[in-house]
């Protein structure tokens, strides 16, 4: 999964794919956990979306633009907007489920 940046970022939700994001910081614990499980996912669902993670501490501007008080979010985004998001750790299951529902 890419890290991206906001610049990155909003490139990304202008495209015509589906847009997964891993709103996470480093010191989080929870996020450490979801990461391989994201990882893993993302390589399941890529013909389906794009999937990347923004570092809420780097990047503060989207993080207050989409609300996240709490990390880790999982946020997916159609046409430039967010469709569904899910906070704190999941399993890969759920993470699965999640995306088949929301993708």
């Amino acid at each position: 999964m890419e890290k991206v940046n906001v610049e990155r970022f909003d490139e990304l939700l202008k495209g015509d794919k589906t847009v997964v994001c891993d709103f996470f910081a480093t010191w989080c614990g929870p996020c450490k956990m979801l990461a391989p499980v994201m990882e893993a996912v993302s390589r399941k669902y890529a013909d389906d979306a794009v999937f990347v993670k923004v570092d809420v501490d780097e990047s503060m501007q989207l993080a207050a633009r989409y609300g996240i008080t709490s990390i880790p979010v999982i946020a997916v985004f159609k046409n430039g907007e967010q469709t569904a998001k899910s906070l704190g750790y999941m399993t890969k299951g759920e993470a699965e489920e999640f995306l088949s529902e929301n993708l």
